[in-house]
C-alpha cells in the first residue's frame, strides 16, 4: 500500500507530516512511501534525508496523491486537493472539525478521515496525543515570543549599576501549554503567578514554582475529557475581578484559554489591558479562536494601551523541525493501530481510539454533532 506525505499549503505552516525517522519505521512496515519534493524544507528535513531511508520523491502533488492509498498530513486537504485525491483513499491529520467548512466535501470524496484532535484521552493514546504535543511546543515558544517584545529582563539582575526587579508573568489556563509556559518563565527567572478555573491545578502550577490565583466555585470546572469547561455567569464575574487585579501587576500574560467547538473566552478586556502597565506584552494563544481578549489581532502584533499584543495563530509552525518530529511520532502510532506488519492497513480493526477519530468512510459522515455545530 502506498502512504504518501505532501508538501503543507496552509500560509504560515512549516511543518510536515511525516520524518526521515518515521518514513523508516512505515518502510519497515512494508508500505511505499512518497513524499513530496521539499515537502519537509521548512521543518529542515531534506529530501535526500527520506530518499535515504526508502521515500520516493515526487514532485507534482497530483501525481503523488492520484494512487495514495493513505495521506499522511499537518492541516486539513484545502478546497482544490480534495480533487486530487483519489476516492475511497484514508486522510490523517489535524482537522478542525468544529470550524472546518470542508467536512461534508470529504464525505462526498468518498475519503476517509481520521481527525487526531480526537483521539481520546486514555492512557494508551498518550502516544497519539497530538494536542498534547503540539501544545506542549507552543507554551514554551509563547514565552520566548514574549521576550522578543518585552523590553526588560526576565531574571533579577543585580549590577553594578543597580537591581533589576524580575519580569512578573501570568499565565491563564494550566493546562499542557500553560504548564510549559509556566516552567519556561520560571527556568528564565521571572516571578509566575497562574490562573485556572480547575481547582486540582493547583498542585501542578505550585510544583513548578509558581503561585496558584484561585476563583472558588461549586461547580465542577472539569469535562469527562480533563479539559476546562466553560463556567457559569457568576463564576465569570468572580474570575473577572480577580484577574483585573493581577493583570494590572503583570509585565507578561500568556493565555490558553479554548473551549472545544466554541469561540475562546474573553479573559483578558480591553479595560484590563488600558490598566496594564505599559511596554507590558500579552501572548494570545487562542487567536485563531476568537483571542481570550478582545484587542488581539490574528496573525499579526500590535500595540494597544501601551500594551503588544501577539495574536500568531500557529506557534507550533515557528519551531516546525521538533514540532514536526513529534507530530509525525504522534502519527505514526496512530496508524500502527491499522498495521498489519506485512504493508497492508486493515480498516475493519475494532478499537475506540480509531473510532473516536474517524469522522467520515464511504460517503457517510459519522459525527454529524461536529456539522451541526459548526451551523449553529
Amino acid at each position: 500500500m502506498l502512504l504518501v506525505a505532501p508538501a503543507e499549503t496552509r500560509d504560515n505552516e512549516a511543518r510536515v507530516a511525516a520524518t526521515p525517522e518515521t518514513v523508516k519505521k512505515f518502510v519497515q512496515q512494508g508500505f511505499e512511501v512518497q513524499v513530496q519534493q521539499g515537502a519537509g524544507a521548512g521543518a529542515f528535513y531534506a529530501d535526500e534525508d527520506y530518499e535515504k531511508v526508502g521515500a520516493g520523491i515526487v514532485k507534482d502533488v497530483a501525481r503523488l496523491y492520484k494512487q495514495a492509498d493513505m495521506v499522511l498530513k499537518v492541516q486539513a486537504p484545502e478546497k482544490n486537493e480534495i480533487k486530487h485525491i483519489k476516492k475511497g483513499a484514508m486522510v490523517v491529520s489535524l482537522f478542525s472539525p468544529f470550524t472546518n467548512p470542508l467536512l461534508e466535501a470529504y464525505a462526498k470524496h468518498g475519503l476517509s478521515c481520521f481527525a487526531l484532535e480526537m483521539v481520546p484521552r486514555i492512557s494508551r493514546a498518550q502516544g497519539m496525543d497530538v494536542l498534547s504535543s503540539q501544545t506542549n511546543i507552543a507554551g514554551y515558544k509563547a514565552v520566548l515570543l514574549a521576550t522578543d517584545y518585552y523590553k526588560r529582563f526576565f531574571p533579577m539582575m543585580m549590577t553594578a549599576a543597580g537591581t533589576v526587579q524580575p519580569a512578573h508573568v501570568l499565565v491563564m489556563g494550566a493546562g499542557v501549554a500553560g504548564l510549559q509556559a509556566i516552567a519556561t518563565a520560571r527556568r528564565l527567572g521571572a516571578m509566575v503567578e497562574a490562573f485556572d478555573v480547575r481547582a486540582a491545578a493547583r498542585e501542578q502550577v505550585e510544583s513548578l514554582g509558581a503561585k496558584f490565583v484561585e476563583v472558588p466555585a461549586e461547580e465542577d470546572a472539569e469535562d469527562a475529557g480533563g479539559y476546562a469547561k466553560e463556567m457559569s455567569e457568576a463564576y465569570k464575574q468572580k474570575q473577572a475581578v480577580l484577574i483585573a487585579e493581577h493583570a494590572a501587576n503583570a509585565d507578561i500574560i500568556i493565555t490558553t484559554a479554548l473551549i472545544p467547538g466554541k469561540p475562546a473566552p474573553v479573559l483578558v478586556t480591553e479595560e484590563m489591558v488600558q490598566h496594564m502597565k505599559s511596554g507590558s506584552v500579552i501572548v494570545d494563544m487562542a487567536a485563531e479562536m476568537g483571542g481570550n481578549c478582545p484587542l488581539t489581532e490574528l496573525d499579526k502584533v500590535v500595540v494597544k494601551h501601551g500594551v503588544t499584543l501577539i495574536g500568531e495563530s500557529n506557534i507550533p509552525s515557528l519551531m516546525a523541525t521538533d514540532a514536526s518530529s513529534l507530530y509525525a511520532r504522534n502519527l505514526y502510532n496512530f496508524v500502527e493501530l491499522m498495521c498489519d506488519g506485512e504493508g497492508n492497513l486493515d480498516t475493519t480493526v475494532e478499537d475506540e481510539i480509531l473510532e473516536a477519530a474517524l469522522l467520515c468512510r464511504d460517503g457517510e459522515f459519522l459525527k454529524p454533532q461536529f456539522l451541526n455545530l459548526r451551523d449553529s
